[in-house]
């Protein structure tokens, strides 16, 4: 009794390359079939002409092409696109298409749910499902470029799960998405969003690739961060901030961190004061972001004149900020959101 065959998409590419030479195939066969695989988005080892029949059946049999399918959209005033995505287990995730003048950019998912459980975000109530796979990972973005009929320039992993807890997958996904046998999208367009976890961002700080890096932060005062985040508890602010500036001093890059504005919550002067002293001396750039009322819990945004006060204390203090720019206001735009609404298998 043979094992059954297993999703290609659990490969990387140095995965499709070892299973060439498992085959005694010389190299250059691996590139074929992740061009095929991410390229040309070929359904099946029969598709993939230029491989020998021989060579097909024997993948065939050991592999499946389990691909994906937009099970469901909607379109914002905006021009962003979300989208819930289907594997072909069943699992759906939530994806993003967000155009602009000569630029497109998608947000994707690089888990099944989430076990962070922030109290603000639609995908924490949702529980944690799974781990993508590294080609699951980038089918999402596939599925994106073919419906707004155009290259995808820049990626993030900003939407459902956290990256870092998907490490491997998702780092063999954005090599996927940066091979120029795959989407060949610039390493420096291809950004990963952690809550952040210390020793994958150590890790990620050795990577011989110029990814980008985020890091949701949302209060540098450890009892309102552990309060918003509750599955970062563990997570000491100070070595947080330690990690970021080995980070930048390792690299020569600048990380972003990411700050949701909650009223009420994390947007007070103290909050503030407690953010200007986390970024004082550190190379680091503010996404300061108005929270989603539709996210979760009963969060209020907080008011413009606040996220600007934010933005214009940090900017006087030396630290370089912004105010996120809302899109898709008009539609599902929270993670988890559309997932919720229209149900998973």
């Amino acid at each position: 009794m043979t094992d059954a065959p297993q999703p290609i998409e659990a490969l990387t590419s140095t995965g499709i390359a070892a299973a060439m030479d498992a085959l005694g195939e010389p190299r250059y066969r691996a590139r074929q079939v992740v061009r095929w695989l991410y390229a040309r988005e070929a359904a099946s080892f029969d598709e993939m002409t230029d491989l020998p029949v021989a060579l097909r059946e024997r993948l065939a049999t050991r592999f499946i092409v389990r691909g994906a399918v937009i099970e469901a959209s909607q379109t914002s005033s905006d021009g962003t696109r979300k989208y819930l995505v289907r594997f072909g287990d069943g699992t759906a995730v939530e994806t993003v298409g967000l155009p602009d003048e000569g630029r497109l950019t998608v947000c994707f998912s690089t888990q099944a749910g989430c076990a962070m459980g922030c109290t603000f975000c639609a995908t924490g109530r949702g529980g944690f499902s799974r781990d993508l796979l590294p080609g699951e990972i980038v089918r999402q973005v596939l599925l994106v470029a073919r419906d707004f009929g155009r290259r995808v320039t820049n990626a993030v992993a900003m939407g459902q799960g956290e990256p870092f807890a998907n490490y491997d997958a998702v780092l063999g996904a954005l090599r996927l998405l940066n091979s120029p046998d795959a989407l060949g999208i610039g390493a420096r367009h291809l950004t990963v969003s952690t809550c952040g976890l210390l020793a994958q961002l150590r890790r990620f700080a050795t990577e011989p690739e110029q990814f980008t890096l985020a890091v949701s932060l949302h209060s540098a005062v450890q009892t309102t961060r552990d309060r918003l985040m509750p599955g970062l508890r563990g997570v000491g602010v100070g070595a947080l901030r330690q990690s970021l500036i080995e980070y930048a001093s390792e690299t020569g890059r600048r990380p972003s961190l990411e700050y949701t504005l909650i009223a009420g919550v994390n947007d007070s002067d103290a909050e503030l004061e407690s953010l200007v002293e986390f970024c004082r001396g550190m190379l680091v750039h503010v996404n300061l972001i108005p929270v989603n009322p539709a996210g979760g819990g009963s969060f209020s945004r907080s008011s413009a004149d606040r996220a600007r006060r934010f933005r214009d204390r940090l900017v006087a203090t030396g630290t370089e900020a912004t105010i996120r720019v809302e899109r898709g206001a008009d539609i599902d735009a929270a993670c988890g959101q559309l997932r919720q609404r229209v149900g998973d298998a």
